[in-house]
């Protein structure tokens, strides 16, 4: 009876522990489930001309909330670089979203000149397409010259189009590219004596209504105060002193020191555009990102949402006042407490862990070679006047004839091809004989022809960059790269457009739902951000992407 009962009871007590550990599988099961739950919203941040060392810079002067918050919360990646030539808005702001380079997505530049019409065209220009929101033909915008995918779209389409897309920014440009060909709307600052939020009939017809009542509200006015400096002047010793002669400043005001009276300064200095070269820009910006989190009701269904910042006064703060400047070190401890904002925001409306954050910059910049030169670091200015009479000279008597050059635009000259063919010259020797006469000149570094570009494959180095920014239909017939640190620019501010360093180094963060802990050093490029969210959402990469998802970084 006994041997008998022994089995029985065993049988019980493995069924009670059996039991006892179900509840707990299942819990554990419902919180694996809950962590890798899609993001119900992605928050693209693209900081215009925002070098990486800012982050390390001004470490000390940011709050928890903003900059700090992404790298103790989220992961960073501290050798991100971007992977071409040039690096403009245009180009790095669809590079970031569509995961590829100039070479495939073909925005080669702000503006470039236009091969088969003859004449300069704009990256995010449509005469198609009629400005919503404003009289002026700054809205006629479109995404019409980017021929890939950005990430968003491909989200568009594998939700069968209900995850909504909107793109924010000052710069036009910085709205449309990220928010890609199937955005819901893209929306950008006409400034002057409007000071509205505006965008096109690519998009829509007419302005939502809490569009309208954004506008309405004419907080913009409320900005159009003193701009002076967050904390005491005497505290920001990781900048420059406010008095020198490497800035711009503002007209109406003779030199470039804080404080800044803007309600005075803004009829001389465009009205209210004067707001988007200061540190106020971005906080309009926020203003506008928050009310479109909430006017269209982002991240509150079961459809991811993309919502594409770009904060771009920073840029016209760098350009205006140089990287080591007081006023840019401001600008960007004030943009700090507006991404606080922003999370706080995504914090209440959206909830903590149902979203995911990235940002990035478009490009950095370089320090004014002025000052650059001034503690001797080799650096300097190109004389395009005395390079473009030298030329000019070269081409009437090797040819005898100075019309076969078309365009010299972004470091490229052009060739009117025509031309060439019906005077019987061969194109490859005509590039060939002006990439041997440009190198001899003076802070030419390196000069390419097309036929290089379309004929050798280059794997490391400036080569490299050059063919990636390479696009066969629309890039010139030569490629000029200037030294380092000499620059075609005023003798004030900064500017950036190169392959070195200080134009190629900018932060990359994510942070939220489905991201790790952590940093690397590893190198990362700029065209893996968007395969990398879409590995995140479990969608396509978008049609053109080159880089690879960033598994370091994803849970």
């Amino acid at each position: 009876m006994l041997n008998n009962t022994v089995p029985f009871l065993l049988i019980i007590f493995l069924f009670n522990i059996s039991q006892a550990q179900r509840p707990q599988v299942k819990r554990q099961q419902a919180k694996t489930e809950t962590l890798s739950a899609k993001p119900k919203l992605v928050v693209g941040i693209v900081v215009d001309q925002m070098r990486y060392d800012y982050l390390t810079r001004f470490e000390n002067k940011f709050g928890t909330g903003g900059f700090m918050r992404m790298i103790n919360e989220g992961f960073n990646c501290k050798n991100n670089h971007f992977n071409y030539v040039p690096t403009y808005t245009g180009p790095g702001h669809a590079s970031v979203y569509t995961g590829t380079t100039p070479k495939y997505h073909g925005i080669i530049g702000n503006n470039w000149y236009d091969k088969e019409i003859k004449t300069s065209v704009y990256c995010a220009g449509d005469d198609e397409v009629q400005s919503v929101g404003t009289s002026a033909s700054s809205g006629q915008m479109s995404p019409h010259r980017m021929k890939t995918t950005t990430f968003g779209d491909e989200n568009r389409l594998f939700t069968q189009m209900r995850g909504k897309t909107i793109g924010v920014s000052i710069k036009d440009r910085g709205a449309v590219l990220p928010a890609g060909h199937t955005a819901n709307a893209a929306y950008w600052f006409q400034g002057k004596d409007e000071g509205n939020w505006i965008s096109s009939t690519f998009y829509m017809n007419d302005l939502p209504k809490w569009v309208k009542d954004f506008n309405a509200e004419k907080s913009v006015s409320k900005y159009l105060t003193e701009w002076n400096t967050l904390y005491d002047i005497n505290t920001y010793t990781e900048s420059g002193s406010d008095l020198n002669t490497f800035e711009g400043g503002f007209k109406g005001k003779e030199t470039a020191t804080f404080p800044y009276q803007l309600d005075v300064l803004k009829d001389e200095n465009g009205g209210y555009d004067l707001l988007k070269a200061t540190a106020y820009g971005n906080s309009l910006t926020t203003d506008f990102a928050l009310a479109a989190l909430k006017g269209e009701q982002l991240g509150q269904d079961n459809d991811t949402d993309v919502l594409a910042v770009s904060y771009s006064s920073t840029d016209y703060v760098g350009h205006n006042f140089g990287v080591n400047s007081k006023e840019v070190q401001d600008t960007y401890i004030r943009l700090d407490k507006d991404l606080e904002r922003l999370f706080n925001a995504l914090d209440a409306q959206v909830g903590k862990g149902n979203y995911t954050v990235f940002l990035t910059a478009d490009h950095a910049a370089i320090d004014v070679p002025a000052y650059l030169k001034s503690v001797k670091i080799p650096s300097g200015y190109l004389d395009n006047r005395k390079t473009k009479k030298q030329f000019e000279a070269f081409m009437e008597i090797t040819y005898k004839d100075s019309d076969l050059i078309e365009n010299v635009s972004n470091n490229q000259i052009f060739l009117n091809r025509e031309k060439i063919k019906a005077l019987g010259l061969n194109l490859t020797d005509v590039q060939n004989a002006i990439v041997n006469e440009l190198i001899t000149y003076d802070h030419i570094d390196k000069v390419y022809a097309a036929t290089t570009m379309r004929s050798t494959q280059f794997t490391i180095g400036i080569e490299a960059l050059l063919q990636k920014g390479f696009n066969q239909k629309r890039s010139g017939d030569v490629i000029i790269v200037p030294e380092p640190a000499f620059i075609s620019y005023h003798k004030t501010g900064s500017t950036h457009g190169s392959g070195l360093n200080y134009d190629t180094h900018v932060p990359l963060l994510f942070f939220g739902n489905g991201i790790k802990h952590g940093q690397t050093l590893q190198k990362t490029e700029i065209t893996d951000i968007a395969p990398t969210m879409s590995a995140l959402l479990g969608i396509s990469l978008p049609n053109g992407a080159i880089g690879k998802p960033l598994e370091i970084v994803l849970e």
